[in-house]
């Protein structure tokens, strides 16, 4: 599939039509035949809703809690495969929830249905309605393209691709999801929290005037690490500490601060920048079970007309935390993450007295979605705050400004050789000035 450059002044900044494809006519209709059926039977008061089988794919923290918020938002819900890179992983994720009280009944992943490997999802995908895909990044194009395939509705963890021809794939895949009626709903959680909602909804109203700039930061301490044995090969080792290792988790710019990106992408009504200069490096974490990814990144990104969005984030145990968002306009200033106006409007948000759980909205919107018949669609904007943060780490990666167009084209591919638990020698840590943008 052929790529084009976009037009920024375009209300439709991504690839061109030449990346939409004719979908098959049969796999469509299964899609919106399987939708329908959903909707259809929820709305008979006499019946009860259909249950909707749920596989997990990847069994760490973020896909127990995925599993947990799916199960409360939809009381006909029950969990009915899993897979993961690693048998261990499945079996301790699924004594964890079998535990819980609250799940009791809802659980029922025989042996047969607990897939390990790298093609665990497709086996997952094949046994369910709703795919929760919270595996390492990388892999993530590859299971929305299997899962569109399949006509299967999804819930995607971000970041969801660690380089721009995986993130072409994805776009290409959540194109094809919207033509067939199936639900994509993103892990940028704070879209679904509702003091952010408002604050924004402020913002578009004009509270605080004509942006003139954002600051975004996340700057944080330092996270897991699961240690190494010997009897793991290169490739597990990489896995199991998938953090550390740019072609697994895009960096931390884009596996943890996407969170500050995306919402200074949905701040500017997601206009995307036209380019960005940053700087990054390692200072403290220089030992070699770190990987090769940075410890720190700077950006400024450029939204013409003078607009500047000015972006770090770090994590350096022992330094100040700071996990904010201010946008600067010609009336006010919003502080997002606080929820806060000031300036000629003066405005807070309050809590209406309903619960405000991003990550149990998420799920909650979801399967309410899937039961109307009306599935949400968060392609776009998952892919374009995926681009924001993979053409930030490109500039700081190579010293060069890069566009939004040339990050989008870039033919650096990350995927390594072979997927088998087998040598994957690390790449050198980037050099700004001698790294070459590819």
């Amino acid at each position: 599939m052929s790529h084009s450059p976009i037009d920024l002044s375009s209300d439709d900044p991504k690839p061109g039509a030449s990346r939409r494809q004719v979908l098959r006519a049969a796999g469509a209709a299964t899609a919106l035949g399987a939708t329908s059926a959903i909707a259809g039977a929820s709305a008979r008061q006499d019946d009860e809703p259909p249950t909707l089988r749920l596989g997990l794919v990847g069994c760490g923290g973020r896909g127990g809690g995925a599993v947990r918020d799916a199960l409360r938002a939809d009381p006909n819900t029950k969990l009915v495969a899993m897979g993961d890179a690693f048998d261990d992983r499945i079996s301790s994720k699924l004594a964890e929830i079998n535990a819980e009280e609250e799940f009791k009944g809802r659980v029922d992943v025989p042996s047969e249905r607990a897939f390990a490997g790298f093609d665990c999802h497709e086996k997952v995908t094949d046994n369910c309605d709703v795919v929760l895909m919270a595996s390492t990044p990388h892999f993530r194009p590859a299971q929305v393209e299997y899962a569109v395939k399949a006509g299967k509705h999804m819930f995607v963890e971000k970041p969801v691709a660690t380089d721009a021809p995986g993130l072409r794939r994805m776009w290409a895949a959540c194109d094809e999801a919207k033509e067939k009626n199936l639900a994509v709903v993103s892990g940028l959680c704070y879209r679904y929290q509702n003091a952010k909602r408002a604050t924004i909804e402020k913002i578009r109203e004009g509270a605080i005037g004509d942006i003139k700039s954002i600051e975004c930061s996340y700057d944080t301490g330092g996270l897991w690490h699961r240690g190494e044995k010997p009897e793991w090969s290169e490739m597990e080792t990489q896995i199991r500490n998938w953090l550390y290792y740019t072609w697994a988790s895009g960096d931390h710019i884009a596996e943890q601060a996407i969170h500050n990106l995306d919402k200074m992408i949905w701040t500017m009504g997601d206009k995307p920048p036209l380019s960005v200069k940053a700087n990054g490096g390692r200072i403290v974490r220089t030992d070699p079970k770190y990987g090769n990814i940075y410890d720190h990144f700077s950006a400024v990104y450029d939204f013409g007309d003078g607009v500047k969005g000015f972006f770090s984030c770090r994590q350096i145990p022992g330094a100040f935390r700071d996990v904010s968002d201010h946008a600067y306009g010609t009336k006010g200033i919003a502080h997002l993450q606080s929820h806060r106006i000031e300036g000629e409007t003066n405005w807070r948000y309050r809590n209406p007295g309903v619960p405000d759980n991003m990550y149990q909205n998420e799920h909650n919107e979801l399967f309410a979605s899937i039961r109307a018949g009306e599935p949400i669609h968060n392609g776009d904007y998952m892919c374009r705050a995926t681009l924001l943060a993979l053409m930030g780490r490109m500039s700081a990666y190579t010293g060069q400004e890069i566009s939004w167009n040339q990050a989008l084209e870039s033919k650096e591919d990350l995927s390594p050789k072979s997927y088998d638990f087998g040598d994957n020698p690390v790449k050198p840590v980037a050099q700004p000035g001698i790294t070459p943008f590819v």
